[in-house]
C-alpha cells in the first residue's frame, strides 16, 4: 500500500496546516485534492487516499485549520472567504508537489460543501468534483436557541465555542468498530466557534451560485441510510445546475461515511473509475 509524507501547507495568513501527501508511482496520472468533513480529519480517509495513490494519483489531504492535528485556534475560522482561500492555497501546493497544472477535487460531507464553494468562486485548474455525501443541505443542525446564542456570540465573543450536533456515531456508520473509532478518536472535532458557524452559513450563498461556474464533470456519491444530509435536495440542486457530465452512485445500505461501510472496496473503485473516466 502507498505511504504518505507528512508536510505542512502554509496558508495565506501564515497558519501552518498539517497535511499528508501521497505521491503516486511516476509519472502521476493526475492529482487529487481531498477535503474532509467538519468533525473529521485526513486520517479518517487514509485508506481511500492510499488506494488512489496506488492507482496512480498524487493525493493531497490537508487537515482544515483548527481541526485534526492542527491545535492552533481549534474549531475556528474567520470567514467563508478564508476557508475558500485555504482550499485555493492547498490546490496550489498540490500542483507544486505533483508538478501538474490541474487537479481533481474530492470533498466528503462538509468538505463537499467546501469543494463546491471553492469551485463556484474560482474554477481554474479544477478538472472534476467528487462529492461524497456532501453537506450542502444538512438534516442535522443547531437548535434555534443555540443559533441565537451563536448570533449573540458573533457580536461579543466570536471565538466562543459551540457543540457540533453530530455526537451519535450511528449517524456515520453501522459498523461497531468504526463507531468506536469515531467516538474515541482524540482528533475528532467536537466544537466550533461562532465565527466558524457563521462562515459555514455564508458559504451556502456561494454554493448556490455554482450554476454560474463553468460545467465540470461531477460524481455524487450518496448513502441510502443517510441521517446527516438531505439526499433529495442535493440531487435536486445538481439537477437544477444541469451539467452534462454528472454521475450519481448510490450505496443504498450505507450510512453517511462510505469509507466505513460495507465493502469499502466498491466505494474505492467508484472513486478511481470516475477519475479515470474524466482523464
Amino acid at each position: 500500500m502507498a505511504a504518505f509524507e507528512e508536510i505542512s501547507v502554509v496558508l495565506q495568513d501564515g497558519y501552518e496546516a498539517y497535511a499528508r501527501f501521497w505521491p503516486s508511482a511516476e509519472p502521476a496520472r493526475a492529482a487529487v485534492l481531498y477535503h474532509h468533513g467538519i468533525q473529521s480529519h485526513c486520517g479518517w480517509y487514509e485508506k481511500s487516499a492510499a488506494f488512489l495513490a496506488d492507482a496512480g494519483y498524487a493525493v493531497l489531504q490537508v487537515d482544515r485549520r483548527g481541526s485534526g492535528r492542527n491545535e492552533k485556534q481549534r474549531g475556528h475560522a474567520e470567514s467563508a472567504d478564508q476557508l475558500v482561500d485555504d482550499a485555493f492555497v492547498s490546490g496550489a501546493r498540490l500542483k507544486e508537489l505533483s508538478s501538474l497544472s490541474s487537479y481533481h477535487v474530492i470533498g466528503v460531507s462538509w468538505g463537499g460543501k467546501l469543494a463546491v464553494a471553492a469551485y463556484a468562486t474560482n474554477s481554474e485548474d479544477v478538472s472534476s468534483l467528487t462529492l461524497v455525501t456532501p453537506g450542502l443541505f444538512p438534516l442535522v443542525g443547531v437548535t434555534k436557541e443555540e443559533a441565537a446564542k451563536i448570533g449573540f456570540a458573533m457580536i461579543y465573543e466570536p471565538e466562543q465555542k459551540f457543540r457540533i450536533p453530530l455526537d451519535d456515531p450511528k449517524f456515520f456508520t453501522k459498523d461497531p468498530a468504526w463507531r468506536e473509532f469515531v467516538s474515541a478518536d482524540p482528533l475528532t472535532l467536537r466544537e466550533c466557534t461562532a465565527s466558524f458557524y457563521l462562515a459555514s452559513r455564508r458559504m451556502d450563498r456561494i454554493v448556490n451560485s455554482l450554476g454560474a461556474a463553468p460545467a465540470v464533470p461531477v460524481h455524487l456519491l450518496l448513502a441510502g441510510e443517510e441521517h446527516i444530509v438531505d439526499n433529495a435536495r442535493t440531487v435536486a440542486f445538481l439537477e437544477d445546475v444541469d451539467w452534462p457530465q454528472t454521475t450519481i452512485s448510490r450505496h443504498e445500505q450505507a450510512r453517511h461515511s462510505l469509507e466505513f461501510e460495507g465493502d469499502s472496496q466498491v466505494y474505492y473503485n467508484q472513486l478511481a473509475r470516475f477519475l479515470d473516466s474524466v482523464g
